[in-house]
């Protein structure tokens, strides 16, 4: 029987974009698994990258289970968090550190002691909490805000991304020191498009988790529609095919799902079968044709710039970066996920320029966490 990976609690999860179930039977992914699996037992320092919603927290819980540690596994999502609200969650503070600390509260760090930490878009963090965190790598103690005495540390440090941490780094955005000091082991978690094994198991799985909540017999899929989730892309991956599955069981009749039941988007479908392929060009030649490509594009917007420099463009760079933000997100369809793959960006920075140009509504900060930390993040943003 394949390996199953789920969250032990799920129920609130409902509005969540994370995988909440993992496969293994794809060769890529049984691949993966054995990978993991020999990691896991390690100490070592695991960076785990793979686009948004496919199951980056699935492996990095397994890592720990197989781990043997006896601590405990936290999560914490770095993109969740202001930066002035992060600084105390990860590293804790005492009373009176800053305005409304009223008591001393210890950091995720602390709470993950004996077990597993796993920082989720850790490509999200400021330059000033990537040193304060590779200072914690470095000497395996923390420091509260407001403190001077350091606390020892055993805590096994997973972190994950869905942004580009080369060219991160080549920008300035992300420090070389803690990306070589994160990826001690890289676990690179392909798209589920390139996992084709897994989509029709993991449909299945989703088709009896829904039934049961829905108190309804299990449906089954037709060889039509097997074809048509195997044929489309899944720019949301495991999530999308879950929400994919709920839908079609709420609209299916007689107990068969059937492509028209199958809410795709239609934007991003694999090429048909039948299209001739392309002949293939040489890899030296293709490597000059993209060189020459990319040299070209780059003189093409070069000279628009100086066109607009000469105009005396008011706002230079907010306009060139809202054109950019603009026409990535009209290109790929308003779909956010796709669209910070293509800018080379993580979501939640994506979405801070989406609200700045006015391309999504503004969400109070804090918004989808609970009750407490919603408080929590308003209050911090109201500080700033």
């Amino acid at each position: 029987m394949d390996k199953l990976l789920t969250f032990p609690d799920t129920s609130g999860m409902a509005l969540s974009i994370r995988a909440k179930a993992l496969m293994f039977h794809d060769p890529r992914s049984a691949e993966l698994l054995e990978q993991v699996e020999r990691i896991a037992p390690t100490e070592a320092t695991t960076l785990i990258i793979g686009e948004t919603g496919t199951g980056k927290e699935l492996i990095a819980r397994h890592i720990h289970n197989v781990s043997g540690r006896r601590g405990p596994f936290v999560a914490v999502n770095c993109g969740a968090f202001s930066e002035t609200l992060i600084d105390a969650e990860l590293f804790g503070h005492e009373a009176g550190a800053f305005t409304g600390a009223t008591h001393a509260r210890s950091g995720w760090f602390e709470a993950a002691n004996g077990g597993t930490l796993f920082l989720d878009e850790i490509g999200d963090l400021s330059m000033a909490l990537q040193v304060k965190l590779l200072r914690v790598l470095q000497e395996r103690q923390v420091v509260r805000l407001g403190a001077r005495t350091p606390i020892p540390l055993n805590v096994r440090l997973v972190a994950a991304t869905n942004v580009d941490l080369h060219k991160a780094v080549a920008a300035d955005r992300f420090r070389s020191d803690l990306y070589y000091r994160l990826s001690v082991a890289t676990v690179h978690l392909a798209p589920l498009c390139q996992r084709p094994g897994d989509i029709i198991p993991l449909a299945r799985h989703f088709i009896g988790v829904y039934s049961e909540k829905m108190k309804a017999p299990e449906a089954s899929l037709s060889p039509a529609a097997r074809l048509a989730l195997l044929e489309y892309d899944w720019p949301g991956n495991i999530r999308e095919l879950e929400n994919v599955i709920h839908f079609s069981l709420i609209v299916c009749r007689d107990g068969v799902i059937q492509p028209d039941d199958l809410k795709l988007s239609g934007v991003s479908r694999r090429r048909p079968r039948e299209e001739p392929v392309a002949v293939p060009v040489p890899v030296a030649g293709a490597r000059a044709q993209e060189g020459a490509a990319h040299d070209g594009f780059r003189q093409r917007l070069a000279a628009l710039v100086n066109g607009m420099i000469e105009a005396d463009q008011p706002d230079l760079f907010d306009t060139v970066e809202e054109i950019i933000v603009r026409t990535a997100f009209e290109s790929c369809h308003r779909n956010q996920v796709q669209t910070a793959r293509v800018l080379g960006i993580s979501r939640n920075i994506l979405r801070t320029h989406l609200k700045r140009f006015g391309l999504i509504g503004y969400e109070p900060a804090g918004q989808g966490l609970p009750v407490e930390a919603q408080a929590a993040a308003r209050g911090a943003e109201l500080l700033q």
